[in-house]
C-alpha cells in the first residue's frame, strides 16, 4: 500500500471514529430513552426496491409485454398482519408521467384468481385514478382489510394509456400477473384467466404498511443480491435464476422473519435488497439500480416504522468493473451509518461473504477482490460506529477453506447462498441486537 493510500486510509478512518463518537453522546441516537408510544402507527409489512424501469425480461428471462390500456396484478406477501393497509405505487425511474385509472388490493386466491370476499378499490387523496410524476412514488389512502402474516395479496393497477417502461424491482422471485396489451381493465376481475401473461419482476408495487400497535417497528434489511435473495442457475453468468427459488420466500430477510415471529417480537422485516446494487456506485447497468448510497433515504429512512436495519453490500464494488478501493468502500460505510444513526435507526453490519471461486466477484477479480474482502471484513468485526456486527461470513464460509462458500451453502454460482445458506445466515442473527420500538 502507498503512502498517499495509508494517509487516506487514515483520514477516513479518523473521520469514521469522530462521527460514532459524536452520535454516541447523541441523545437523538438509537439507544436514546424509551418515549411514550403511540396506540397505532404505520409499520412497512413489505417492501421492493425499485431498481430501474428497463422492463425488457425478468431474471427468468421471460419477455415482459407492457405496451398499453392493459391490467398488472402483482403478488406481494406481507410480514406483519393487521386490518388496515395502505399501499405504495412507484414511477421513481420512468422518465415519463404514469396515469392508472384504477386500483384495487385482495387476497390472492391461486395463481391470478382472487378471493372475491376481498376485493378493495384503493383511493389516492379519495381519488380513484392518480398520474405519478417521472420520478415520484405515490402511496394510497388506508384501507380496510384483515390480512394475516405472510398470507399472498394481489395488487392490480389499470393503465389505460401508455404502460411502456414501467419502475420495477428487476429481481421480484415471486410470480405476478398481466394483461395482453389492450384488454382494458381486469382490477375488480376474480378469476385469474384474462391475466394471462406472468412475470417475476415486481411491477409498480413497492411497499405495503400495516396500521400496527406503538410498539411495532420494522427492520430493513439493506443490500444487493444476497440480501435480495437472487440464486443464479448456472456457474458462468450466473442467470438466469434457479426456478426452484421462486415463489418460496427463501431470501434470508423472509427466514429471519420466522425466527423473530417464533420468539414473539414485535418486529416486521422489509426488505431492501437490490440485485448487483453497489455502496458506492450505481449499478454497472440500469437492472442494477442507484448506489446504496444514493437511495439510503428513500429505501430505508423514509420507510414506516423503521428502527433497525441490517446493512450488507459490497462485494459488487469489488468485482466487475474492478475498481473500489478499501478506503472507498468503509468511506461508503461511514456515510451510510452516520446518516442511519442520525436518523435514530441502529445499525448491524454484516461481514461479506467469500467468493473466490465464483466467476464473477471472484476468478476473474482475482487476487484484487478477496484481499479487499477480508480487509473490509477485519474492519467490519474492529469498528465501532455499527450497533452490532453480524458475522454472515463466518457463519458461510468453508471452515477447510475459508475464502469460498461451504458447498452445503453454495449456489450454482458459488457468489449466492442457496436456500440452506440464506436460512443459515438468518440464524446468524443475533435477535437481542436489535433496539425495536423502544418506548413505554
Amino acid at each position: 500500500m502507498t503512502l498517499r493510500l495509508r494517509i487516506r486510509g487514515s483520514l477516513i478512518l479518523l473521520a469514521a471514529a469522530f462521527a460514532a463518537t459524536f452520535l454516541m453522546s447523541d441523545p437523538g441516537r438509537a439507544t436514546a430513552e424509551p418515549a411514550l408510544c403511540m396506540d397505532r402507527q404505520w409499520v412497512a409489512s413489505w417492501a421492493a426496491s425499485p431498481s430501474d424501469s428497463a422492463s425488457v425480461v425478468d431474471s427468468s428471462l421471460n419477455p415482459t409485454f407492457a405496451v398499453a390500456n392493459q391490467t398488472f396484478r402483482m403478488t406481494v406477501s406481507p410480514h406483519l398482519g393487521g386490518s388496515t393497509l395502505r399501499v405504495h405505487l412507484s414511477n421513481r425511474y420512468r422518465p415519463i408521467p404514469l396515469s392508472f385509472e384504477r386500483a384495487t388490493i385482495a387476497k390472492q386466491d391461486s395463481g391470478a384468481s382472487i378471493k372475491p370476499d376481498s376485493l378493495r378499490e384503493l383511493r389516492f387523496e379519495g381519488e380513484q385514478s392518480a398520474t405519478l410524476a417521472a420520478g415520484s412514488d405515490l402511496v394510497s389512502d388506508p384501507v380496510e382489510l384483515d390480512v394475516e402474516a405472510t398470507e399472498q395479496l394481489s395488487i392490480s393497477v389499470y393503465i389505460p394509456g401508455l404502460a411502456v417502461f414501467p419502475t420495477e424491482h428487476f429481481t421480484g422471485n415471486t410470480t405476478s400477473f398481466y394483461s395482453p396489451p389492450g384488454s382494458g381493465d381486469h382490477t375488480n376481475t376474480i378469476s385469474g384467466t384474462p391475466l394471462s401473461s406472468s412475470t417475476t419482476t415486481m411491477l409498480l408495487a413497492s411497499g405495503v404498511d400495516v396500521l400496527a400497535p406503538g410498539s411495532t417497528s420494522s427492520l430493513v434489511a439493506f443490500g444487493d443480491s444476497i440480501t435480495d435473495g437472487f440464486v443464479g442457475s448456472n456457474y458462468y453468468l450466473g442467470f438466469p435464476q434457479d426456478p426452484s427459488v421462486v415463489d418460496r420466500n427463501a431470501r434470508y430477510p423472509d427466514y429471519l422473519q420466522r425466527r423473530i415471529d417464533s420468539n414473539d417480537l414485535p418486529i416486521s422485516v422489509v426488505n431492501a435488497g437490490i440485485s448487483g446494487n453497489r455502496v458506492i456506485a450505481s449499478g454497472l447497468i440500469p437492472q442494477y439500480s442507484d448506489s446504496m448510497v444514493s437511495r439510503l433515504q428513500r429505501d430505508v429512512i423514509d420507510k414506516a416504522g423503521v428502527r433497525d436495519v441490517i446493512l450488507l453490500g459490497g462485494i459488487n464494488d469489488l468485482g466487475i468493473p474492478i475498481g473500489a478501493s478499501f478506503e472507498q468502500i468503509i468511506a461508503g460505510y461511514t456515510n451510510i451509518i452516520t446518516r442511519l444513526r442520525a436518523a435514530d435507526i441502529a445499525v448491524h453490519l454484516g461481514t461479506l461473504l467469500p467468493a473466490s471461486n465464483a466467476l464473477l466477484d471472484g476468478v476473474l477479480t482475482v487476487p484484487l477482490a478477496n484481499p479487499v474482502r477480508l480487509q473490509i471484513n477485519e474492519w467490519i468485526r474492529t469498528q465501532t460506529l455499527a450497533d452490532s456486527v453480524v458475522d454472515f461470513d463466518a457463519a458461510l464460509r468453508d471452515q477447510r477453506n475459508p475464502d469460498v462458500l461451504d458447498p452445503r451453502y453454495a449456489g450454482p454460482d458459488n457468489l449466492h447462498p442457496n436456500p440452506a445458506g440464506y436460512e443459515a445466515m438468518a440464524n446468524a442473527v443475533d435477535l437481542t441486537a436489535f433496539s425495536g420500538r423502544q418506548c413505554e
